[in-house]
């Protein structure tokens, strides 16, 4: 897809500079920067959002939700379906501003735009399709269990694929007749927020049922506690998500919590060595480890562990690593400073505790390099800690029992894979995998948009978002009788 230059820019920085979204830019009461990881580069300043101007949004949006709910189902569709042609329109435009404020290489942004398109194509499918059921009951009254908006849904979404990640929740959302109030990582806040409310605004959404806040924890706080809001969708840690669900809880909101996870990839010895290497490769350094499905374990039959590790260094050291805007590189910057030094302090624990750097462990800037850690033992800090950056940590075992108690060997519980020549043994194995998503003969970084997704344990409580997930997600059971005449009762 290219940039249509006949239309003005989808994210000219008149538009959003230090102002948020409530169906109106306004000025916000603070501001923050934002930064190119790769560069340092000063590329404008978001409006950040106080408790008091959430409570504001959430308050509109409460009244600006049962006008939008009571809109013909097919005029819903059609703003979803308006929304994703100025996606496919502005296509280039929001890729680079992925590539440039996320740190994202030019392909994995490309992608991510790609499955936003397709979720607004199928948010846009949501309204037409059947909203409940006839259900059994005596003569003479009819029954039926139908699903109903929410009202009002709150969205703290991440940094790390931060168009997606959000989109996934907001269009569902909007499709299905709620109203939303996203919080984007601040850090990302134009790729992941302000694309939504350009291309929500410009798509004909009343005004009122989209508001746009970048802010802090506190913002996040008062989205969670503000009685207008009847749900929170988070996707982020798994530390920040049991302090959500429990704010969420402490107020009697549902919540959707998409968490952290140490994923284990199991490479049996029967396994092609150059697939197995490949697809170590994508499910580790993919957006530099960034993301809450990368391949946190490579759980590595004895067997072939010692080529496998060997293969896997060259294929590291042969990765480059570089400014995303300015070239084709494999691997870009890490966010900021704070998880850069993160990723360093696992490797320096890791090595002290008998793990061996075999390439890579250092840093230019945020750059890092692609890391390899090999003899590994579930004793060291490595094989529990989610990294959330560029290292390979590569595990032995023997039996195919021992990967199976190594890969669930942790809190987590958000993707496995297994690559083998053998689908009925890796079949087996994964009736005892404790996961949410299982991948055989793929590395553990996957979704398709149409899935349900989500993670147990640590990884999330449970709920599934996308796909058949999102009618039971953002909407709740109503039950409705109906009678021809009311009856007399005999008191």
């Amino acid at each position: 897809m290219t940039l249509d230059h006949s239309s003005p820019p989808l994210l000219d920085k008149a538009i959003w500079n230090a102002r948020v979204f409530t169906g109106a830019w306004e000025a916000a009461s603070g501001t923050a920067d934002v930064l190119e990881p790769a560069t340092g580069e000063l590329l404008g300043r978001i409006g950040m959002a106080d408790a008091a101007g959430v409570a504001a949004s959430a308050a509109v949006a409460a009244l600006a939700q049962p006008q939008w709910a009571a809109l013909p189902y097919d005029r819903r569709a059609t703003v979803l379906r308006h929304a994703a042609r100025l996606a496919e329109q502005h296509f280039d435009e929001i890729v680079e501003w992925i590539v440039r404020e996320s740190g994202s290489t030019r392909g994995k942004a490309a992608f991510e735009m790609s499955v936003t398109v397709k979720c607004l194509h199928e948010a846009a499918a949501l309204p037409s399709r059947s909203a409940g059921e006839v259900l059994p009951s005596e003569p003479g009254r009819l029954s039926l269990a139908r699903r109903r908006p929410l009202g009002v849904v709150g969205v703290i979404s991440p940094f790390n694929f931060p168009l997606y990640l959000a989109m996934r929740a907001v269009a569902p959302a909007l499709a299905l007749g709620n109203a939303v109030v996203l919080k984007p990582d601040p850090r990302t806040s134009v790729c992941g927020g302000f694309a939504i409310a350009r291309l929500f605004e410009l798509a004909g959404l009343p005004a009122g049922a989209l508001h746009v806040l970048p802010g802090d924890g506190a913002a996040g706080a008062a989205l969670t506690a503000d009685p207008h809001v009847a749900m929170i969708q988070f996707t982020g840690s798994t530390g920040a998500g049991r302090k959500v669900g429990e704010a969420a809880s402490r107020n009697l909101k549902k919540v959707s919590l998409e968490l952290g996870g140490k994923n284990s990839l199991i490479v049996l010895d029967d396994a092609d060595l150059d697939l197995a290497i490949a697809n170590t490769a994508w499910g580790v350094y993919l957006h530099q480890g960034q993301i809450c499905m990368a391949t946190g374990r490579v759980l590595v039959q004895r067997k072939i562990y010692d080529r496998f590790v060997g293969k896997l260094v060259e294929k590291a050291a042969s990765l480059t690593v570089g400014d995303p805007a300015k070239g084709d590189v494999a691997l870009g910057p890490l966010i900021n400073a704070a998880q850069r030094d993160h990723v360093a302090k696992v490797i320096e624990q890791a090595r002290q505790a008998g793990a061996k750097v075999e390439t890579g462990g250092t840093h230019r800037g945020l750059f890092f390099e692609p890391t390899v850690l090999s003899g590994v033992t579930p004793q060291n800090p490595a094989f529990d800690e989610e990294i959330f950056g560029p290292v390979a940590v590569v595990v032995p075992f023997d039996t195919d029992d021992e990967a199976i108690e190594l890969a669930n060997r942790t809190e987590y519980g958000l993707s496995m894979a297994i690559v083998t020549a053998n689908v009925g043994r890796a079949l087996r194995m994964g009736e005892r995998l404790r996961t949410g998503l299982l991948h055989i003969n793929d590395q553990t970084v996957n979704d398709e948009v149409i899935n349900p997704f989500g993670g147990v344990g640590a990884s999330g409580n449970g709920t599934s978002i996308g796909g058949p997930a999102n009618w039971e997600e953002f909407t709740q059971w109503q039950w409705l009788t109906v009678k021809g005449e009311a009856p007399a009762y005999p008191i």
